[in-house]
């Protein structure tokens, strides 16, 4: 192990103790989401309003604590993290919409749908950090890595958005789906949240149970570009995992307050191209730190202020670029590619 990885290791803030209440905690709070969307009902703003108001005060009163506890140092740390996974994850929500949109999923079940798909992705990223902290510690190029695949997400992210490609998809297209199929049938109709039916004596499968998988599938991509993101941030596992699970956590109630709004942030693949790019330079640099010291490195408060700026100017602009289309009530929204006509999963 470098003298670099053992100082990280020695600085980490993620006590066995810690460790365990988190995930107590989150265990905890994914419970009390199943216990709520136990019976299918249609979201309010009111009600998913008060919900994103408590995954916004929990987390921030969770940095507040480390901020007093560990130093501003971590504060700092886990606070640039948690924007940079708020901000990826709003565009998970883009691509959750395009899925609940061409399953065709009623509102009843949407969030449901969506509890499944953070359950999937906290078990993912907790795969991909613990996999990454081990690159980390045994590999030296394990930074420059990082920093190409952000840098390639970052390119692709460009290029799309310069192009105007919609993100689409394409439910024939999923090999999980296709998978799926052939080892079992598909009812028509959802059955309430049932994922399995029998019907005509054999067990078969409904149409909440393709979503389900194909939100999980969507899930490994996402965790590819995250995970490096925020060890560009930080190298503390710890704080890689709690930044990346309060993210998630409150994906449920985000949709549905912006739901609306979601088609208006017409910016917002320029700002995670601009914000992957300066992490992936970030890591590059610090890579490039440990094998000459005279090659200089981004602070954290730097990096913070970066990516804060980027965030308000994309919001800003995307209003303003969006703001005839919506006095005319009209504005096209995401394309759907469901290869199913009317959207409805064959």
């Amino acid at each position: 192990m470098t003298e670099l990885h053992l100082s990280v290791a020695l600085q980490s803030v993620g006590t066995p103790t810690l460790w365990g209440i988190t995930i107590a905690g989150i265990v905890v709070l994914l419970v009390l989401d199943f216990l709520v969307t136990r019976r299918p009902h249609e979201v309010s703003i009111r009600e998913a309003l008060a919900w994103s108001a408590f995954y916004i005060a929990l987390p921030l009163a969770f940095g507040a604590w480390l901020w007093s506890r560990y130093g501003s140092q971590q504060g700092v740390e886990y606070l640039t993290g948690y924007l940079v996974e708020k901000s990826l994850s709003v565009d998970n929500l883009f691509v959750f919409m395009l899925l609940l949109a061409a399953f065709a999923v009623p509102s009843v079940l949407a969030q449901r749908v969506l509890l499944f798909g953070i359950t999937g992705a906290l078990v993912l990223r907790a795969v991909f950090i613990a996999l990454g902290a081990a690159a980390l510690q045994t590999l030296d190029f394990a930074f420059l890595l990082f920093a190409l695949i952000l840098l390639a997400t970052a390119a692709k992210l460009l290029r799309d958005a310069i192009s105007g490609h919609e993100q689409e998809v394409d439910i024939n297209g999923m090999r999980a789906v296709r998978l799926l199929r052939k080892f079992m049938p598909v009812t028509q109709d959802y059955q309430g949240t049932k994922m399995v039916v029998r019907l005509d004596g054999r067990r078969t499968l409904t149409p909440l149970a393709l979503v389900v998988v194909a939100v999980l599938a969507t899930d490994v991509v996402f965790a590819v570009d995250s995970v490096p993101a925020v060890y560009g941030i930080t190298e503390d596992p710890y704080l890689v995992f709690a930044t990346n699970a309060f993210a998630l956590l409150g994906l449920r109630a985000l949709y549905f307050v912006l739901h609306a709004a979601l088609s208006r942030l017409v910016h917002l693949n320029y700002g995670l191209a601009v914000i992957l790019a300066f992490i992936g330079v970030k890591l590059g640099l610090h890579w490039a730190h440990g094998v000459w010291k005279g090659v200089p490195e981004i602070p954290t408060m730097a990096s913070l202020a970066v990516i804060v700026g980027v965030l308000v100017v994309v919001t800003v602009t995307s209003l303003y670029a969006t703001r005839t289309s919506r006095s005319d009530g009209g504005g096209q929204g995401p394309i759907v590619n469901a290869s199913g006509g009317d959207g409805t999963p064959r």
